[in-house]
């Protein structure tokens, strides 16, 4: 159980990383080296970041519903790709151990700023590629989304970028349109690992409701800064904060 001063910081945190992924993302960047340092083990810090975000993952999914509008073959593949992933995701995390996945913890966290240092040159190469881009058939993308989901379902900071660059290369379509279907795609994996996570006893429930709350606080915030704030700044920002908890996590081993 975390002190008064402990639920402060996890749901300031949270606050921040609601507004942060509704402006550039990568608020698990913010969130989970936080409950690491209030003294969370590693996986239980892990599930209980992603049982707590999980609601922004369906506010930002409702706000894009309608570009979602003629997309419900995709939907039925990528969606039950996207959550089988998600699923297998979070069996590996549970069964790989805390000391596996605090071995690999900064390792993950230098891939997913990376990741999020990129996001602005794969859109601009998805707005590049969509004029001479030729249609393919959506269930080209099933196996490639699987394979994304079970990255998410194990740690999921990241995985944006990655389902919208699959989406980008396999489907013909506006970057609009594919952003919402990798909005989609993104709720299916981590609703998928939450309900997983939920009954794996490892969820710190006083501290995931706190974080739930901040998290729906921080995306209304961050959705009325929508315009006021660069993006590119705020991912700039998260992309080195990302780097140096890394590199700490990395150097203290």
């Amino acid at each position: 159980m975390l002190s008064p001063l402990g639920f402060a910081l996890a749901g300031l945190a949270a606050v921040a990383a609601g507004a942060v992924n509704a402006l550039a993302g990568g608020g698990t960047l913010i969130t989970f080296p936080v409950l690491l340092a209030l003294g969370l083990p590693a996986v239980a810090a892990n599930v209980t970041n992603t049982v707590a975000l999980c609601p922004g993952y369906l506010g930002a999914t409702l706000a894009q519903r309608g570009d979602l509008a003629g997309q419900r073959g995709r939907m039925w593949i990528v969606l039950p790709a996207g959550a089988v992933g998600g699923l297998l995701g979070g069996v590996l995390l549970l069964t790989s151990g805390e000391r596996t996945f605090r071995a690999l913890v900064p390792f993950l966290i230098l891939l997913a700023s990376g990741l999020l240092a990129v996001q602005e040159p794969v859109r601009a190469w998805l707005l590049a590629r969509a004029g001479h881009a030729h249609a393919r058939a959506a269930a080209w993308v099933a196996l490639p989304v699987a394979l994304a989901a079970v990255y998410g379902g194990y740690f999921g900071a990241g995985l944006s970028v990655i389902v919208l660059a699959v989406l980008g290369l396999l489907l013909d379509d506006t970057l609009t349109r594919l952003n919402a279907l990798k909005q989609s795609v993104s709720l299916a994996v981590n609703v998928a690992a939450a309900l997983l996570f939920v009954f794996s006893h490892k969820v710190v429930w006083a501290t995931a409701l706190v974080m739930a709350v901040g998290a729906l606080a921080g995306g209304a915030i961050g959705g009325r800064l929508a315009g006021r704030v660069a993006p590119r700044t705020l991912r700039r920002i998260v992309v080195g904060i990302g780097v140096v908890v890394g590199v700490f996590y990395l150097v203290r081993g």
